[in-house]
C-alpha cells in the first residue's frame, strides 16, 4: 500500500522541523514547504522576523536536507497581504484589536496551503502547532489541548473548518517543548537550539502603530482622551496606539492608575476609566465556527478564553442571531476586547468560538 503523503509547513523553527521528523518516522511520505508571505519591500525593511523572516527558507532547507525529504518554497504573498496585513491595519484603524495569527492560520496556513497541497496529491498538511486533532464519536473533528498547557495553541486555531481538520496532522501536540528540543538534538536537526519567535512576525519590533502608519496614505491623526463622562482630559497619539485595558504609555498624569475603557474611531476619542470600568459580565460575538458540535444549546455552559493568555472562565451561551452569541460569565472579566477571539472549551476539547464584537453592560 502506498504511503500517505503529507505536506509539512516548515517555518524554519524547531517545532515544524520536529513535526516533519516525527511524520517521517511514522511512515508518511513527507514533503517540506516553506511559505513566502512577505512582500519584497517588507522583507528588506523587517530583517529576520523569526518564523517568516529571511532565514526561514534557508533553515527549513537545511532541515529537509538532514531528513532527506524534498523541500519547496511556495508564494503566498498575495493571500497574506489581503487576509492578514490588510485586515490587521483595518481593524486597528476601526478601534479594534485584531489577532493576525488567527487570520493567518485560517486563510493562509490552512485554506491556501491545503488547497495547493491537495492539488499536488497530498492526503494531509501538517504543522508544528501545539494542539491535537481528534475525531469524535459524533463524526466531527475538533482540537484537543496540547499536553503542555503553557504552549497550547488551540486558541489561535479555533476557526479551522471541518474539511481543514480532516486533512490536518499536528504531531507536536503530544509532547512538551523540552521533548521537542531533545528530539531535534537527537535527530541532529540544525535548528535544535533556535529560539522561538515571540512577536507578530511582520512587526518584529512591536511598534504596531508605526507599522500601520507605514501602510496608510497618511498617519492616523491624534485626538482627544476623554473620561467616562465625556470630559476631555488630554490628547492621544492616534487610536491605533491603544487597546482596551491598557494602562502604560498613556502619557496622562492622573495621580493614580487609569485604563483605556473604550476606543471610538468615529469621533477619534479614547475613553479613559478606572479599574472597575474595564470589567464586564457579558460579551457579544459573531462569525461563529463550531468544532466539536454543529451548534450550541441556549444556556449551554462552557469554559471561555477571551485572549490567548487568558486562563478561561465559565460562561453560558445564548443565541443572539443565527451567527451571533451572547456569552454571560459567572464572574466579571477584565478588558473584553473587540476584535479578539473568544474560544469555547468543553474540558480540553474546543467546542467552537467567534470574534468579540463588544462587551455588554448587564
Amino acid at each position: 500500500m502506498a504511503k500517505k503523503r503529507v505536506v509539512v509547513g516548515m517555518s524554519g523553527g524547531v517545532d515544524s522541523s520536529v513535526a516533519a521528523c516525527l511524520l517521517q518516522e511514522s511512515g508518511y511520505e513527507v514533503i517540506g514547504v516553506t511559505m513566502q508571505i512577505w512582500p519584497d519591500e517588507m522583507e528588506d525593511a523587517q530583517g529576520d522576523g523569526g518564523c517568516c523572516g529571511l532565514t526561514a527558507v534557508e533553515d527549513a532547507r537545511r532541515v529537509a536536507q538532514t531528513l532527506g525529504i524534498p523541500h519547496y518554497v511556495m508564494n503566498f504573498r498575495r493571500e497574506f497581504k489581503e487576509r492578514v496585513i490588510d485586515y490587521f491595519v483595518k481593524e486597528y484603524v476601526n478601534g479594534r484589536t485584531p489577532n493576525p495569527c488567527i487570520a493567518c492560520n485560517r486563510y493562509v496556513k490552512w485554506e491556501s496551503l491545503l488547497r495547493r497541497s491537495l492539488k499536488l496529491g497530498a492526503d494531509y498538511i501538517a504543522t508544528g502547532h501545539y494542539a491535537r486533532v481528534r475525531l469524535l464519536d459524533n463524526g466531527r473533528y475538533t482540537l484537543q489541548s496540547s499536553v503542555t498547557a503553557e504552549k497550547d495553541q488551540t486558541y489561535a486555531l479555533y476557526s479551522l473548518t471541518q474539511h481543514q481538520l480532516a486533512h490536518t496532522l499536528m504531531p507536536v501536540g503530544d509532547y512538551t517543548k523540552e521533548d521537542i528540543r531533545r528530539m531535534a538534538k537527537e535527530a541532529n536537526l540544525p535548528v535544535a537550539h533556535k529560539p522561538d519567535s515571540q512577536e507578530i512576525c511582520f512587526v518584529p519590533d512591536g511598534d504596531y502603530a508605526g507599522f500601520i502608519d507605514s501602510m496608510l496614505p497618511s498617519p492616523v491623526p491624534p485626538g482627544d482622551f476623554v473620561d467616562v463622562r465625556g470630559e476631555k482630559i488630554g490628547i492621544h497619539k492616534g487610536v491605533t496606539h491603544y487597546t482596551i485595558g491598557q494602562r502604560k504609555r498613556l502619557g496622562l498624569a492622573m495621580g493614580h492608575p487609569v485604563f483605556v475603557a473604550a476606543i471610538r474611531p468615529q469621533s477619534n476619542e479614547v475613553v479613559i476609566g478606572e479599574s472597575e470600568d474595564i470589567f464586564s459580565l457579558s460579551l457579544r460575538c459573531s462569525h461563529l465556527n463550531y468544532m466539536s458540535c454543529e451548534d450550541f444549546e441556549d444556556g449551554m455552559s462552557v469554559m471561555a478564553k477571551i485572549r490567548y493568555n487568558h486562563r478561561g472562565a465559565v460562561c453560558r451561551l445564548y443565541k443572539a442571531s443565527p451567527d451571533e452569541a451572547l456569552c454571560r460569565f459567572e464572574e466579571p472579566q477584565r478588558a473584553i476586547t473587540p476584535g479578539q477571539a473568544v474560544v469555547f472549551y468543553q474540558g480540553d476539547m474546543v467546542m467552537g468560538g467567534g470574534t468579540i464584537e463588544r462587551a455588554v453592560a448587564e
